[in-house]
């Protein structure tokens, strides 16, 4: 017996994607193998270690717990949304790249989506502002200062864009605002 399959449309990094998934299909995996973004990791699959974490409409979200079907209308940043409109490395990214703030890089892109959004919600964090950011993702290589300083020094390079921290539209307008 084969599983009903429904058509879903995915808007992912500002492009939109037709794919059909069973109703069960997880958006990590519709992410991954579906539309071929394995920025995204998955870890745990169970929400706890924040590997998958993407920006659903600018927030935070695991994608591991989310189903592919419920993420319609909404707008999907991956890792790979989170570079500069001209490809170069956007300024979470480039502070993980100065600061070493990764070793093996399994969590990383968990961490760069997560630093993101953190960052539009607080500009300018202190040290216990910025661990506090990244307390809700697990890295088992780095003993998280490098990702603490990365967190600072992403701060920093970001005050010196324009107005907004790459990745979604609507979160550009609520930095602005």
């Amino acid at each position: 017996m084969s599983e009903e399959l429904h058509d879903v449309r995915l808007r992912v990094n500002g492009v939109s994607h037709d794919v059909r998934v069973p109703a069960r299909r997880l958006l990590s995996d519709a992410l991954r193998h579906d539309l071929g973004l394995t920025g995204t990791h998955v870890g745990c699959e169970h929400g706890v270690c924040g590997a998958c974490t993407i920006l659903v409409d600018g927030a935070p979200m695991r994608s591991c717990l989310l189903l592919a079907v419920s993420a319609v209308d909404v707008e999907l940043t991956t890792v790979e949304g989170l570079t500069n409109p001209d490809g170069s490395l956007g300024p979470v990214q480039q502070a993980f790249a100065e600061c070493h703030g990764l070793q093996c890089g399994f969590c990383t892109p968990g961490f760069l989506t997560t630093i993101t959004a953190g960052l539009r919600e607080n500009p300018c964090p202190n040290r216990e502002q910025a661990k506090e950011m990244i307390a809700g993702n697990l890295c088992r290589c780095t003993g998280y200062q490098n990702i603490v300083k990365a967190v600072e020094r992403a701060a920093e390079l970001a005050a010196d864009l324009p107005a907004e921290l790459p990745a979604d539209s609507g979160a550009a307008s609520r930095v602005q605002a």
